[in-house]
């Protein structure tokens, strides 16, 4: 495989980390966007119509719902943490390191739902669309996290290693 450094915009020899390209792409800023907009659309829905649909369901029912709005909203606080998180580091507000300690204390994958299990089918189609939205974004986020942990290997080139040699050899002679 060859590696083309000069449309990587890297001239080192060093490995394009590509984690952290993403991150830092249009591709994160629309996903960004997907989130926070999910966490309104989410807040809105539990906070009107969420309500009175709740008040419909059988005793079962209602404790299905309030469960998974429960799981919705603590998902959707932990995807919205680490995409703030991820914001901050692309825009230079935090450093990468802070940003890898603070994304160290979210947890992407603790909070799951049901679906397809007992009570789903008594959820209103809205909740279940919310719920499987967020867990595409959950998808999404945890496969760029990973990405972002990721440390490239670096690239064993003999080209560079010689001329460094040839460099180290020269700048000995005065």
């Amino acid at each position: 495989m060859v590696q083309d450094n000069h449309s990587a915009g890297r001239g080192d020899g060093e490995p394009v980390a590509f984690g952290r390209r993403l991150a830092g792409s249009e591709t994160f800023k629309a996903m960004f966007r997907e989130g926070m907009g999910l966490v309104e659309e989410t807040a809105s829905y539990l906070d009107r119509e969420g309500r009175s649909e709740s008040k419909r369901l059988s005793r079962a029912g209602s404790l299905s719902y309030a469960a998974e709005s429960m799981r919705l909203t603590t998902r959707l606080m932990q995807l919205a943490s680490w995409l703030l998180l991820q914001r901050a580091a692309n825009e230079g507000d935090i450093s990468n390191e802070q940003a890898r300690h603070e994304r160290a204390k979210v947890k992407l994958g603790g909070v799951s739902s049901a679906t397809g299990g007992t009570g789903w089918d008594d959820l209103p189609e809205r909740l279940k669309e919310l719920i499987n939205r967020s867990l595409r974004l959950q998808e999404k986020v945890i496969r760029l996290d990973s990405a972002l942990r990721e440390q490239p290997e670096p690239v064993d080139n003999p080209v560079a290693r010689d001329l460094g040699r040839i460099a180290d050899a020269f700048a000995g002679r005065k």
